[in-house]
Formats: C-alpha cells, structure tokens, sequence
C-alpha cells in the first residue's frame, strides 16, 4: 500500500499514463521540477525518462529512497548522485520492446520505400503528371543493429523474414546467430541499413560520427530508435546535405521538442517525435510497471526492474 501524498510526481504525463496513475495511487504533482516542491512527505519520486531530474530536486527531499521512471532510457536521472544518496531507481524494460521495434521496421520501410512521399504524390494528384520515383528494396540487405540489448535482439527476431542479413555490434559478443563486429565503424562498413539501439552513455556519446557515416556510405540508411545523443548531429547534416549517405530515419534528437531546424529542409529524411513507445498499450504497461516498482519500495520488497548502474 503506496501512502497517500507520499509520492511526487514530477512532469507532465500523457492522457492515458496519468489515468493510470490516479487509478492506483494518489501523488502530488511538481509539473516543473525547477519550481517550489509542494507541501509533503515525500518518500519516493515518479518521473517518465523525458524530464530531467536536477540534483538540485533531490537535494531539497531528505526523505527519498526511489526514484521510478516510465522509460526504459534512465539518461535523465543523476545517477551517481542517487548512488552516493543511497536512493534506489527503476525503469520499465521489456515492456515497451513491441512498440519501439513496430517503429523502427515502420520507419526503416518507410525511408527506403519513400512512403511519406508516395502519399504526398497521390494526394497531391502529381500521380496523373508521371510516375513516382523508384525507390529501395530492403530484400538482401544487410541491417547492423548497434546494441543487442533487449531492443536490439527483439528487433533483430522481426528483421529475420525480410530476408536481410543481420550483424551487430556491442561491449561483447553474445551466443546470437548474427556478425558481430568489435566497433561501430566496423559495423557501418557492411550495413546497407545501420540501426540505432543503444543506450545513452559516456561510450556512446556522438557514436555516429563523421568517420562512420562515411564508412556507412551513399548508399546507406540510418535509423536512429535510441537517443539524439548517440549521434553527432552537425556530421550527420552534412553526409544528409552532401549525400555521402543515402538517408536517414530519425525519432530522437539531441534537442527535443525543437530538433535543428536544418533537417526540416532536407528531402532524405524521415522524422517522427520521438513516439517510439507511443501507443496506448505501451504507456499503460510502463506506468502500471512503475507502480509495481513504487509498490515494492515501499513494502520493503526488491524492485522488479532496479537500474543497478
């Protein structure tokens, strides 16, 4: 039993998270974690991985011991600081798995096919003008997938009957029937299509750089499904400007919601905002796991999904 007002609620949720939320239990809200902390007795916090969570917060609540987060990405949270503070975190793994590789195959056929285009050109009645133009087959190409976590591996399962050859890179080999390669550029070398599965971190900071993206090539594709920082966004404008590669699919920027307006004027591209575990489904499922971590807190149980990091 989760006391009432003894969870904060930090930022905004969406519609159909925050009904889930007053469904099970009772927090306070701190829509801006910047502003004055209501008055509480604040034994735990309840966050989605897209608010910050400053130092400064925690500071000011003596009495946390977790922190939960909707998200499988836990980049927001100073973890270091909670690590010396003694305060436990989670996240929700797993469960958003489905959605997030459905966007990512979605994205991939729909920058290869130029889908977003050949709906503009029905639409827009050029169809009666001409043909559209022809476009890419993903049959017998080689999809690299840069983290085989959880994501990566899922993803690769539904990869296997488009007929593509899958590789992979990662801190290590694992027992999967994939290439795998030692380093990203590596990687990028082989693929015709390179997708972005990896967490954020220290090691994966600007990842795609120049260098891989040249060794990507004109005629490859990048799908990016894991955060905006793993890319160097000013290399990855100009191999998109200057075709050194053949286009891009991007759900995730270095700043969201207003990305670099550069790549609103670029034709090989495809962008969404950051919707990977957009679907009602998933949402419910990952907030509905995040109590279930508040739930164990706070009946001294172990967390079902700790971040031990």
């Amino acid at each position: 039993m989760i006391p009432v007002n003894s969870v904060l609620q930090v930022g905004q949720f969406p519609e159909v998270m925050q009904a889930v939320i007053d469904q099970r239990i009772t927090p306070v809200h701190l829509l801006d974690p910047n502003s004055p902390i209501p008055a509480g007795s604040y034994q735990s916090i309840l966050i989605r991985s897209n608010t910050k969570l400053p130092i400064g917060l925690i500071e000011r609540l003596p009495q946390i011991g977790m922190v939960a987060t909707c998200g499988v990405g836990y980049d927001n949270l100073p973890m270091e600081h909670l690590k010396q503070k003694g305060i436990k975190a989670s996240n929700t793994p797993g469960v958003l798995n489905d959605a997030v590789c459905e966007l990512a195959i979605g994205m991939m056929l729909g920058l290869l096919r130029r889908i977003p285009e050949a709906h503009e050109f029905v639409k827009s009645a050029a169809w009666s003008n001409g043909l559209f133009t022809v476009t890419t087959t993903l049959a017998g190409k080689c999809v690299g997938i840069a983290g085989m976590g959880r994501i990566g591996q899922d993803l690769a399962k539904r990869l296997e009957p488009f007929k593509v050859k899958i590789a992979y890179t990662g801190p290590s080999r694992k027992d999967l029937p994939y290439d795998y390669y030692p380093d990203i550029k590596a990687l990028a070398r082989v693929s015709d299509v390179l997708i972005l599965a990896c967490p954020a971190s220290p090691e994966t900071d600007k990842m795609i750089n120049a260098e891989v993206l040249d060794a990507l090539g004109p005629k490859g594709y990048l799908v990016n499904i894991a955060r905006g920082s793993v890319v160097d966004e000013g290399a990855l404008l100009v191999a998109l400007q200057q075709k050194k590669i053949a286009g891009a699919a991007l759900d995730v920027f270095e700043n969201e919601p207003n990305p670099n307006p550069e790549f609103l004027n670029i034709d090989n591209v495809l962008l969404t905002p950051h919707i990977g575990s957009a679907t009602s489904e998933t949402r419910q499922l990952m907030t509905n796991l995040a109590i279930d971590n508040l739930e164990a807190f706070y009946n001294q149980q172990p967390l079902l999904t700790e971040v031990k990091n």
